[in-house]
Order: structure tokens, then C-alpha cells, then sequence
């Protein structure tokens, strides 16, 4: 074997294991152990789809993982992301099957970050439109905070001292 095809073959041996180490797990991978996490903690499950360059995604995940609130969201809840939307250049970090789960439950065209909320059974309990087609995302404005907050007093156990908590930390997205 000359030197020029050791080179070759093991150039391509390195990169089919750094692809099968970077494999993205498909929705319904992540969704398993997330629901069966949710069941042994008698939790709702909250799927959040969220793409890498999409800035209110993170204001989402930062409301969500606030001390002020983290707590009490994490009480009632499992969170679990799926990524879709991604640009071009990063179409690999899509989870398969992740934009059809979306679609199914009313999330084609409303743009991210979508967010369902199922019971530990699978059930769909809520999605984040908090009107026909209209998508709260991240919650920011007194319209689409009220629905957030109207969505967690049917699926969760907080009082109205901690939807308060929550209503604030929400508000703050529109600054």
C-alpha cells in the first residue's frame, strides 16, 4: 500500500468516526428517555423546538433556567429541546422527525421557538399559539405572557404568588 492511499484511507477512517460520534439522535430519541423521566417524576414534559441562530429561542431557555423562576418550572416540568430551522450551513444539527412532530401540532410556519406541552402519557395538552396561528414563542408581551401563564395554570401545580413570579420574568423579554 503506497503512503498516499494510507494517507487517504486513514483521513477517512478519522472522519466517519467524528460522523458517528456528532450523529444527531431524532426526535423520537430524545423524546423516550424525556417522557419516560417525566412519568417517574409525575412531571408534564415541555418540547421546546429551537434552531442554534435564533435569539429568542435563547431568551426562552434563559426565562426558563432564571433562579427568580427555575424552580418552580422545574417542579412541574420536564423541558426537552428538538432543533429544526437551522440555516443552511447546519442542517446536520436538525433532529430527524423533530419538524414533522412540529408541524403535527400546529407548528408549520410559526416560526421559533415553538413549545408543546404534553401530559407524561403523551397527551397534547397545549401549544404556544395563543391564538389561531399566532405564535408566543418566547413570551413577551402582556398578551402573550397571560396565555404562557394560563397555559401553566392548567398544567402545573404553582400558586398565583409563583405565576406571578413566572408573569414577571416573562415581561421582562419585551425590553
Amino acid at each position: 500500500m503506497s503512503i498516499h492511499s494510507l494517507v487517504i484511507s486513514f483521513c477517512l477512517a478519522s472522519f466517519l468516526q467524528v460522523s458517528a460520534q456528532t450523529k444527531v439522535p431524532s426526535a423520537e430519541e430524545v423524546l423516550k428517555p424525556a417522557y419516560a423521566k417525566a412519568t417517574a417524576e409525575n412531571k408534564k414534559l415541555m418540547v421546546i423546538f429551537h434552531a442554534s441562530w435564533c435569539g429568542w429561542c435563547k431568551k426562552m431557555d434563559a426565562s426558563l433556567a432564571d433562579k427568580s423562576i427555575q424552580p418552580l418550572i422545574n417542579r412541574d416540568f420536564i423541558i426537552t429541546h428538538l432543533t429544526v430551522h437551522e440555516s443552511p450551513g447546519k442542517k446536520e444539527m436538525e433532529n430527524p422527525g423533530a419538524q414533522q412532530l412540529m408541524d403535527k401540532h400546529g407548528g408549520a410556519n410559526q416560526g421559533l421557538p415553538y413549545w408543546l406541552v404534553f401530559d407524561k402519557n403523551s397527551t397534547l395538552l397545549a401549544n404556544s399559539q395563543y391564538k389561531p396561528g399566532e405564535n408566543s414563542g418566547c413570551p413577551a408581551s402582556e398578551e402573550e405572557v397571560a396565555y404562557f401563564i394560563s397555559v401553566l395554570q392548567k398544567t402545573s401545580s404553582l400558586n398565583k404568588e409563583e405565576l406571578e413570579l413566572v408573569r414577571k420574568r416573562f415581561r421582562q423579554n419585551e425590553q
